[in-house]
């Protein structure tokens, strides 16, 4: 075989041994992977989803509850590592908005 092949989650590198250049080649994640990211998937807007609940049920002072989700926010980013954007995309704005309703900061 005239390639390098080296698999990253989805995606093949092909380098050719001739050229020397670099093609992205896009592949099927296994069931298994899949399987595995809807875990997390579902484990993330779940934990989302009760640090909303307490926040806004509970008479917990600001510090706690900007605490509480700053602690949302780490175990985020350790379920999907390297997904930042992502997370202040997605969940950041519906956690500050919670907080600014909550405890009238603006």
């Amino acid at each position: 075989m005239c390639e390098g092949i080296l698999k990253i989650y989805g995606v093949q590198l092909r380098k050719s041994l001739f050229s020397g250049k670099t093609m992205e080649v896009q592949t099927k994640p296994s069931p298994a992977e899949l399987q595995e990211e809807n875990r997390r998937l579902r484990r993330l807007q779940l934990m989302v989803s009760m640090v909303m609940s307490v926040i806004s049920q509970s008479n917990l002072p600001v510090e706690e509850a900007s605490e509480l989700a700053a602690s949302a926010r780490r175990a985020a980013l350790h379920l999907f590592p390297g997904k930042e954007l992502a997370y202040d995309l997605i969940y950041k704005p519906r956690l500050q908005r919670l907080m600014a309703e909550k405890y009238r900061i603006h």
